[in-house]
């Protein structure tokens, strides 16, 4: 379950840096630049794609301005599995993982009468 995100890679000019176009803004109108070696703290989507794309490996710089999503490679290194890697940003229940029932949400709050 969860909302897939359309993603479609576009040539860059320059060497070892590749772009993606998605179907969804994940900043709004603001830039946000991250260098990998740097502590991302931020839980917004683009701080969520930057951390997918350092664990995965190979990267040394991610820009993310709205809906684009920029990558420069580290030396020798290729972009294979990075678009699905920001495809499945809204993907929360993955195989194994439990899908929470109504009974999850309930708080004791309901018993306090009067």
């Amino acid at each position: 379950m969860g909302q897939p995100v359309t993603v479609r890679e576009v040539p860059s000019a320059h060497a070892g840096v590749v772009r993606f176009e998605t179907n969804r803004a994940l900043t709004g109108t603001g830039h946000e630049n991250y260098a990998a070696g740097e502590e991302i703290f931020g839980n917004r989507p683009s701080d969520a794609i930057a951390r997918r794309l350092f664990e995965r490996g190979g990267i040394d710089r991610v820009h993310v301005n709205s809906n684009v999503i920029t990558v420069e490679l580290a030396r020798g290194h290729d972009a294979e599995g990075i678009e699905e890697i920001i495809g499945d940003l809204y993907t929360y229940y993955r195989p194994g993982v439990p899908v929470p029932t109504p009974a999850d949400f309930e708080t004791d709050d309901n018993d306090d009468e009067g």
